[in-house]
């Protein structure tokens, strides 16, 4: 029987630094607890080996109760129930349909239209600039998802302010404004779907998400419903939200490392590679979405009772020296080995990972080219939210 480490998550060591906490949790056990109060404990796997191997087992599933539901009206009910919650035949059919919206090919058949996107987010930059600053997370990195999301469904044009501001209500991801923010986001979906329904796809479209999930509502016999589709546009705009922080932590990152910033500036064909390094390195996710036993699991000596919560530790996983070398170190020239685990693992891997690779890349490689005298104007551990589940920034202030 080993000995639990236990972590107490409102620790201020761990919301300082949750890398160096758990990690220190993974070098002592495979196998910890973690400690909410008010909650209860969470089981959680430490290292890479266990914890992908837990997100990829049936025995741990993700249920309602996995998430905080927020309060919305009754006429949105019907799509707050994602594909994230479900599970066996019933997720595996959904995901089957949705997935060709999703693929590598999709994404990069996207990138010129993210890369205009991109493009006019810069140019507006340094209208915001303030006494030679500018906050990057406030007008790059936190509107650039949804102005995306936004091209993926078809929102018209005078209606993306409204859904940037519903954006960044959701990518705060709890309190009044989030729920608020919801009604409207259901109601321009359900607009939307009809309106895409209503003309037929056109081939020099491509990538268009949301034109691809109503021709298999058309063409597939197994064919999703109206709810489906609009949940699914809620289910992007709920987990698209992720690369708001991505892109601030890595530039945050390259700034921080003048090595690796100046490897990325003279060799964009690094880029890819280093958005993979960075993910490891310091993605937003720092815990996995926590699973709940279907039944008694053994779990290095220990056992994990029917119904427990149960997550990963990826802020130690992707940091485990067991499979990656000098892991503290970010590399961006780092040979590709074993996979991290920002985007998950097993039938909950993140559907729009693609999307969010190149969208990252994308943005990194125009914001670098574009101000090559770019500076960070604040110390990064300044700016850190207090958070021991999302590595995130409360700001980015940065000089061009």
């Amino acid at each position: 029987m080993i000995t639990l480490p236990e972590v107490d998550l409102t620790d201020p060591e761990v919301l300082r630094d949750p890398f160096a906490t758990y990690g220190r949790a993974r070098e002592r056990a495979p196998l910890a607890r973690l400690l909410i109060p008010g909650l209860g404990p969470i089981w959680a796997l430490t290292r890479h080996d266990g914890a992908r191997a837990m997100l990829g087992d049936a025995r741990f599933e993700i249920t309602a109760d996995s998430f905080m539901r927020p309060r919305v009206p009754d006429d949105c009910l019907p799509y707050m129930r994602t594909m994230s919650e479900m599970s066996g035949t019933e997720h595996a059919r959904l995901r089957k349909l949705v997935a060709p919206a999703f693929t590598p090919r999709r994404a990069a058949e996207f990138r010129p239209r993210m890369e205009a996107i991109v493009d006019a987010l810069l140019d507006d930059l340094p209208a915001h600039t303030d006494g030679g600053r500018v906050d990057l997370l406030r007008h790059f990195a936190g509107p650039l998802p949804m102005d995306v999301i936004c091209a993926l469904v078809g929102i018209p044009e005078e209606d993306r302010p409204r859904w940037r501001e519903w954006g960044a209500c959701v990518a705060a991801g709890v309190g009044q404004d989030f729920e608020r923010a919801i009604p409207g986001i259901m109601a321009g979906a359900r607009d939307a779907v009809a309106a895409r329904r209503a003309r037929s796809r056109q081939e020099d479209d491509p990538g268009d998400v949301l034109g691809e999930l109503v021709r298999v509502q058309a063409e597939d016999g197994d064919r999703l419903s109206d709810t489906e589709i609009v949940t699914m546009v809620w289910h992007l705009v709920l987990a698209g939200q992720t690369p708001t922080n991505l892109i601030a932590n890595a530039v945050a990152a390259l700034l921080s490392h003048p090595a690796q910033l100046a490897a990325v500036r003279s060799d964009p064909a690094l880029m890819p590679g280093a958005v993979e390094e960075l993910i490891r390195w310091c993605g937003p996710s720092l815990l996995a979405v926590p699973r709940h036993t279907r039944q008694d699991v053994e779990l290095y000596g220990a056992t994990v009772p029917k119904g427990a919560k149960v997550t990963a530790l990826i802020a130690a996983a992707n940091r485990d020296p067991r499979v990656f070398a000098d892991p503290d170190r970010l590399d961006v020239g780092r040979t590709p080995g074993a996979g991290h685990l920002g985007f998950a693992h097993g039938p909950h891997f993140c559907l729009g990972a693609s999307l969010a690779r190149v969208q990252t890349q994308v943005a990194l490689t125009a914001l670098l080219r574009r101000f090559p005298r770019l500076a960070m104007a604040a110390p990064p551990d300044e700016l850190r939210a207090p958070d021991p589940g999302t590595w995130r920034l409360a700001a980015l202030p940065v000089t061009l």
